[in-house]
Formats: C-alpha cells, sequence, structure tokens
C-alpha cells in the first residue's frame, strides 16, 4: 500500500492528490502544500501553465530527478 506524494498505485485517478488527512485536493498546488515539511516553506501558489517553459534553467536537475522515478525500481 502506497500512498503520498507519489500516488496510491490502485489505478484510480480519482485519490491520487489524497492529502495526508485523507481528503482529495483538485489542485497540485494545494496538494503539495498540504506536505510541507516546514512552515519556514513558503505555500505553492497556482504553477504556471506552461512550467517547462517558465524554469528553463532548472531542466537538467528536473530531468535527473524523474529518472529515478522511471528507473527499475518503480517498474
Amino acid at each position: 500500500q502506497v500512498r503520498g506524494l507519489c500516488g496510491t498505485y490502485n489505478w484510480d485517478q480519482q485519490d491520487e492528490f489524497a492529502t495526508p488527512a485523507g481528503d482529495v485536493e483538485a489542485s497540485v498546488s494545494a496538494f503539495a502544500n498540504k506536505y510541507r515539511a516546514s512552515g519556514d516553506c513558503p505555500a505553492l501558489g497556482p504553477f504556471p501553465f506552461d512550467p517547462c517553459g517558465a524554469y528553463t534553467q532548472r531542466r537538467d536537475s528536473a530531468e535527473a530527478a524523474c529518472a529515478v522515478l522511471h528507473g527499475s525500481a518503480f517498474q
């Protein structure tokens, strides 16, 4: 059983944004804000429509981080 930022892996996309409290958020930013580790971290606002275009300087580090999710551990 898996839950949290990686989803539930139960093939039901309706509950992928389930928060630690068990409610389901409708937006990515509201979901991510529920998992903030510290009150010192600023709350996220709505994400830009094209985050890849808005943060081109972070593309290489994002692709490296996401490569882990595409690895054999998550097959």
